[in-house]
């Protein structure tokens, strides 16, 4: 049936003046449908149908705009809209971003903005954004403030009474915790650790003492002396999910303890993003562990390159065993290594 009506069509849709007649009355009747549809709607919720009118619907300031973390399709039509009407956008990097906006057909100006030329590029953006100007933040990925550039830049819109409008999207935190299996309803994001190993474990410490879901950043060639500290610190029973290359095709979370992460990991090397969730400590006022507990810990500390004070300090930070009774063990299985 289907074959024969386009037999009996297919004349006057090859028909050069029919063709335009019902075109012109395709037309005519899309547009007074068209008008009776828009005349329902209020003037700002008017769908956006060119970047003119976008940019009349836009106040000026400064957006924060989260961009995707590995698939182009998560960016949301609000994102769009804001980075197509913008006066300019400012980029972690403009040859990354490229990419997004290319593949989106949005032909704003970029700008370089990153960690290393946020200050010299304050006072020009701050003058742009006084003038009037409507300014986009992205970074490579995420959301703009969160372990990347853009905390600086907000701080000082809000004391000049600039208006900071966040455009929310994307963002490694929300999306690995959701898929961890961790407990969702208290968590503490960390993000990258201190380069400085003294800092670094400091921070650990810190974070192995609280009852909420600990979030890092680790960079894929930190990520084996991320285990061994973590292991050292939270202890090898702790659960942990590292989520690798979220979104992108290679997309990965493991799940099992730091001491099971330790093994796993130690013959590989992992490429992309890794955000690395640790689950929190379950029982704040547990009791003292045992003496063969102590002694393989100072054991595996001792045996690393560390010096008994360093140990004893660790050791007595990482569990609820005062400080004195964990000296004493190790002076009797190590004698006075102190001074090593």
């Amino acid at each position: 049936m289907a074959a024969q009506s386009f037999k009996t069509l297919s004349p006057f849709l090859l028909s050069p003046i029919r063709s335009k007649k019902l075109c012109s009355f395709v037309s005519s009747k899309v547009s007074v449908r068209l008008s009776h549809a828009t005349s329902n709607f209020s003037s700002d919720e008017l769908p956006c149908t060119s970047a003119s009118t976008s940019k009349s619907e836009l106040k000026p300031g400064l957006y924060l705009v989260s961009t995707p973390i590995g698939n182009l399709e998560d960016i949301t039509l609000r994102a769009l809209r804001v980075l197509k009407s913008a006066d300019v956008i400012l980029s972690e990097d403009t040859r990354h971003s490229s990419k997004l906006l290319h593949h989106y057909n949005i032909r704003t100006p970029l700008v370089s903005y990153h960690k290393f030329n946020e200050r010299e590029r304050e006072a020009s953006i701050l003058k742009r954004l006084h003038e009037g100007e409507i300014v986009a933040l992205i970074s490579d990925a995420g959301t703009p403030g969160i372990s990347d550039p853009g905390t600086q830049l907000v701080k000082m819109c809000a004391s000049e009474n600039i208006v900071v409008t966040p455009v929310p999207g994307p963002s490694a935190v929300v999306t690995a915790l959701s898929a961890s299996g961790l407990p969702t309803n208290e968590f503490t994001f960390v993000g990258f650790l201190p380069k400085r190993t003294s800092l670094r474990r400091e921070r650990l410490q810190i974070a192995s003492k609280e009852a909420a879901t600990q979030i890092f950043y680790v960079p894929p060639h930190g990520i084996h002396e991320f285990l061994k500290e973590a292991s050292t610190i939270f202890g090898d029973s702790r659960s942990c999910v590292i989520a690798r290359e979220i979104t992108k095709i290679h997309e990965e979370f493991w799940r099992g303890t730091l001491g099971d992460a330790n093994k796993h990991f130690a013959g590989l090397q992992p490429k992309g993003e890794i955000t690395l969730l640790i689950e929190g400590k379950t029982d704040l006022d547990e009791d003292t562990p045992s003496e063969a507990h102590l002694e393989q810990e100072l054991t595996k500390l001792i045996s690393g390159g560390h010096c008994l004070s360093s140990a004893v300090k660790l050791v007595s930070e990482a569990t609820s065993a005062k400080k004195k009774d964990v000296y004493a063990l190790a002076l009797r299985l190590f004698g006075n290594r102190s001074g090593n």
